[in-house]
């Protein structure tokens, strides 16, 4: 049944663990290269920055101190610099802050210092050393506009400055209405509860054979959950905007309860 639940679901939909499907649309080729040609420019300044600092305070030391230093300013400007400010800023860089990208897991969750890591040194090879020759090409073959990096660190860069688009909540249909009232309505599953969310919320886009086949299939894994089942000859659509609907409510009046709840105790003390 999870391929069923699912089938709704559009290659841009990173579904959290509340059953919320985030239409976040992978960064565009043009943007990556332009956020990565800054933080290309900022890395180079910091690395001439730190080689003349360096130089000039290691000019009455020995050759193999000034090499060491050289070295350690390579390290610091191509790795240690862009882990640490992707890592503190959960997945933006200069760059990324400037076009409004950031980089998330895969599954949509904020990278930690591991990702940042393994970013930054494979940047090490496909952009400094390769002049950014397998970045670009891996970008431009992958649907997600992924990196070598992001593929070894399973990261991903999408545009955060997507303006919410909000389906309207399914409504309650009218036929239905007495018959919701009365029935026994369990918690769905939350794959089952999402592909009903996206099945509702895209019925004008489905051509009329994929409607009919998709809502059967959503029907009857939800008819498992509801007692007793709707009045006969209901389209599934129609049942399944009333279950949707129905359960929304009652779990509205239960969150505004337990709110009313936590008020009271609060207030007491």
């Amino acid at each position: 049944m999870a391929t069923q639940e699912f089938a709704t679901l559009t290659t841009d939909d990173l579904v959290t663990g509340e059953a919320v499907a985030l239409d976040l649309p992978p960064a565009s080729l043009g943007t990556r290269i332009a956020s990565g040609l800054i933080d290309v420019t900022v890395t180079i300044l910091l690395l001439i920055g730190l080689i003349i600092g360096l130089a000039i305070a290691a000019l009455r030391t020995s050759e193999a101190l000034i090499q060491v230093a050289m070295l350690g300013a390579i390290i610091v400007s191509l790795l240690v610099f862009p882990t640490a400010i992707e890592t503190l800023t959960r997945g933006r860089s200069l760059g990324k802050l400037a076009f409004g990208l950031r980089t998330v897991r895969d599954d949509a969750g904020p990278i930690s210092f591991q990702h940042a890591f393994v970013r930054a040194l494979i940047g090490v090879v496909e952009i400094y050393v390769f002049m950014g020759g397998p970045a670009f090409f891996s970008a431009l073959i992958s649907s997600r506009g992924k990196r070598l990096g992001d593929y070894a660190a399973g990261t991903y860069v999408v545009r955060e400055r997507v303006k919410l688009r909000l389906d309207p909540p399914a409504p309650m249909p009218p036929q239905l209405a007495a018959w919701a009232a009365s029935a026994d309505l369990a918690s769905l599953p939350t794959g089952l509860t999402l592909a009903v969310r996206q099945y509702l919320g895209r019925l004008p886009q489905i051509d009329p054979a994929s409607r009919a086949a998709i809502g059967l299939q959503l029907a009857a894994a939800v008819s498992e959950y509801v007692a007793p089942p709707p009045p006969p000859g209901t389209p599934p659509e129609v049942f399944l905007g009333a279950v949707a609907a129905a359960r929304r409510e009652r779990d509205a009046r239960r969150l505004a309860r337990e709110a009313d709840l936590r008020r009271r105790l609060t207030a007491r003390r």
